[in-house]
């Protein structure tokens, strides 16, 4: 393999780091290297909020799920779903004057844009955490970012067309024991052709077959109710989708 294959290959999550900072010239590579991600129709459909300030820190590794290595991360950069800037751009542009003389409705950021944008500003924080990697910098991402919109939305200052969607830590990783690559499922079970292939019981007792803990959590009695009650049931994972509906009715409030 080529040297990007196998950084590709070999990373994995990041959550301790050393006590030591990332050169502000390292910081610009990385972040230069993600505004040369792929993003839809060049609109560049994201914004990077970088967090320097040690309070704000602290509190984003409270209402991120009590994560206490976010507030110990050298750096952490916010990566936000942005229409904002556009909306701006034509209001200065009077698109709203463009579209009454033509008899046009003024259309406003929907549903759709929020999901492109949300994939403009994955695509871009994925690249930065690949030139990260190849500088000798791990990475951890924090999903929790979408949880309590309305306390983030107040913290970062956030306008009505932004979302958070992901938050990265980033930092030189503690040096120690190599620990093992996390699991992923098969090829087989993932990569399909033409078609989408729905798994019947079968291949899915194949695909989780080495998934099996040493324990299951809770009174769960399977892998199944084992991942139900650790995960997808728990409150972090409820908040997340309440936070996000409020986001998205936010997001398409029409407002003058």
């Amino acid at each position: 393999m080529n040297e990007t294959m196998t950084i590709i290959q070999q990373r994995r999550s990041i959550r301790a780091y050393q006590d030591k900072a990332i050169e502000r010239e390292t910081v610009n590579q990385i972040v230069q290297a993600a505004m040369r991600a792929p993003t839809a129709g060049n609109m560049m459909l994201y914004s990077i909020i970088e967090i320097e300030e040690q309070a704000i820190k602290e509190k984003l590794a409270k209402s991120c799920d009590n994560q206490p290595f976010i507030a110990r991360a050298p750096l952490i950069l916010v990566f936000l779903a942005d229409y904002q800037r556009w909306v701006d751009f034509f209001t200065a542009s009077d698109v709203a004057g463009y579209c009454a003389a033509r008899g046009k409705e003024l259309r406003l950021p929907g549903e759709g844009d929020l999901l492109l944008a949300c994939c403009d500003a994955l695509i871009a924080a994925q690249t930065a955490v690949i030139a990260a990697e190849s500088l000798g910098i791990g990475s951890c991402y924090i999903g929790d970012i979408m949880e309590q919109y309305e306390h983030h939305r107040e913290l970062l200052d956030l306008p009505q067309y932004v979302f958070p969607i992901t938050l990265v830590c980033f930092g030189y990783p503690k040096t120690g024991e190599k620990q093992k690559l996390s699991p992923r499922f098969g090829q087989e079970y993932i990569h399909f052709k033409d078609r989408y292939e729905r798994l019947d019981e079968t291949a899915l007792k194949k695909m989780f077959a080495d998934r099996e803990p040493e324990q299951y959590f809770g009174d769960a009695s399977n892998l199944g109710q084992h991942h139900y009650a650790r995960k997808f049931s728990q409150d972090f994972a409820i908040e997340m989708t309440r936070s996000v509906r409020a986001a998205i009715k936010a997001w398409t409030e029409r407002r003058r």
